[in-house]
């Protein structure tokens, strides 16, 4: 009886860090931090951890040179930045896609 309970409260807090992982509420931010505006990729201390992803992506981005206004709209900078982020190859937050046209939420 108490393996079962153990293994159903392992199982509950699996099902429970799988749904949260994704984050990106309705505003188009993750943990109070935009997914637009100016970003700058860094090494370490990022406010994001980004995943570049080729399919299934939690954001669409659209790379532009002015006015990042809309959600995934994304102009890279190097000072100043409304987001930090580093790219990295596992345990993101994030996965991002980059495109053409239709960014955003998938």
């Amino acid at each position: 009886m108490k393996k079962a309970l153990a293994l159903s409260a392992v199982c509950m807090c699996a099902a429970t860090a799988a749904s949260a992982e994704t984050l990106i509420v309705d505003d188009c931010t993750f943990n109070g931090f935009p997914l637009y505006g100016d970003v700058e990729i860094v090494e370490s201390f990022p406010d994001l951890k980004v995943q570049i992803v080729d399919s299934f992506p939690d954001l669409k981005v659209q790379v532009v040179e002015s006015f990042p206004d809309d959600c995934g709209q994304w102009k890279f900078v190097d000072s100043f930045p409304d987001v930090k982020i580093q790219i990295v190859d596992s345990f993101p937050d994030i996965k991002v896609q980059y495109v053409e046209s239709f960014p955003g939420l998938p």
